[in-house]
């Protein structure tokens, strides 16, 4: 078992992408994200693998599209700005069915907003962000070890399913330290019937593209790529669910806000207020059954939030609105304390809302 050492989460994230087989990274520095581009500046010509500082984000999103087509592991990272500028290169990605990583360390919004710690990303994220029906596969860590592990298991998500995946995570996440174990990850190349590395005549002439000129052929590709997502809802929804047994009230976040969240939520029922706690680990796909199934149990519903109220939709869809959905939050880089939320609580359980 390896050793845990002190490490920001920004590169942790990074030392967990080298350790998950990545050999080839392309970004561009923002902050607050700027440690994960400095690290693999250092570490990638060390082991064999290649870091290009692009021209700009746009640059960027395009070499892992080509690297992508290659199917080896390919990340890139950015910022909320930055990961805008992607989002072209990211549409075409999903449009070839080709695996990468996307990592977006967010900060305030919208526009150049500012450079502290949001989750207004959310929308962008899950609802496409580029142009065309499309998914990605969202995973959201909530502490320096989900960092790394997550983005190992990002990787592997997005191999198996080709599509490509982002770690969202906030600005706090990156810049904060703790104590990881990043272990060394079972991963050996394999050859794929998809990649375009050459048929030395043994094989297919392969093309990576996603432009399809005949409506029929399009259909007929966004309906199978839509057959893939519907298998990726039914088995790689994961959640935390945190003394939801006998709770009367539920709270859901992810990120930050859960871990500010977690800890009201144990102050609530120090007070005796029957409460617990639903931390989406995926926001793509979403939990819905775990909160559908709260629904039928629970009073009401409190989404805590670092932007202006976007998962809080998803919350609702996923209750098919059985019960109410309240909101909690902070924007501009601002994050909600746990009094802030613990007060939020016991509004709900009182009915002041």
């Amino acid at each position: 078992m390896a050793d845990k050492v002190l490490m920001k989460g920004n590169e942790a994230i990074a030392e967990a992408a080298i350790k998950a087989g990545c050999r080839h990274y392309f970004g561009y520095p923002i902050t607050p994200q700027t440690e994960i581009a400095a690290y693999m500046a250092k570490r990638m010509p060390k082991i064999g693998g290649v870091f290009l500082q692009a021209e700009s984000e746009i640059s960027a999103i395009n070499m892992v599209y080509g690297v992508a087509g290659t199917g080896m592991r390919v990340m890139t990272s950015s910022s909320s700005p930055g990961i805008s500028l992607k989002q072209e290169g990211i549409s075409y990605i999903a449009g070839a069915d080709l695996p990468a990583l996307i990592v977006n360390i967010q900060r305030g919004g919208p526009g150049l907003g500012g450079i502290q710690p949001s989750q207004s990303d959310y929308f962008q994220s899950t609802k496409g962000g580029g142009h065309g029906d499309y998914r990605l596969i969202v995973l959201t860590p909530a502490s320096v070890q989900e960092m790394a592990d997550l983005t190992m298991l990002a990787f592997e998500l997005s191999e198996k399913y080709r599509v490509p995946a982002m770690l969202l995570a906030d600005g706090t996440m990156g810049q904060m330290m703790e104590p990881v174990e990043i272990p060394e990850a079972d991963y050996t190349p394999t050859e794929k019937d998809w990649t375009v590395t050459g048929t030395q005549m043994k094989r297919k002439h392969n093309v990576v593209n996603s432009l399809y000129l005949s409506p029929e052929e399009l259909e007929k590709t966004n309906f199978e790529r839509f057959e893939r997502y519907k298998q990726i809802e039914e088995n790689e929804a994961r959640y935390e669910s945190f003394m939801m047994e006998d709770a009367e009230y539920c709270v859901v976040a992810f990120g930050i806000a859960s871990r500010v969240s977690k800890n009201a939520v144990i102050a609530a029922r120090e007070m005796g207020i029957k409460v617990g706690m639903i931390r989406p680990i995926t926001i793509w796909p979403f939990p819905a059954k775990p909160l559908a199934e709260a629904a039928d149990k629970v009073k009401s519903f409190l989404s805590v939030e670092l932007s202006m109220g976007q998962m809080i939709e998803d919350v609702k869809l996923a209750t098919e609105c059985k019960k109410p959905v309240y909101l909690c939050n902070r924007v501009g880089g601002m994050i909600p304390t746990p009094e802030q939320v613990l007060e939020s609580i016991k509004k709900m359980a009182g009915g002041e809302r």
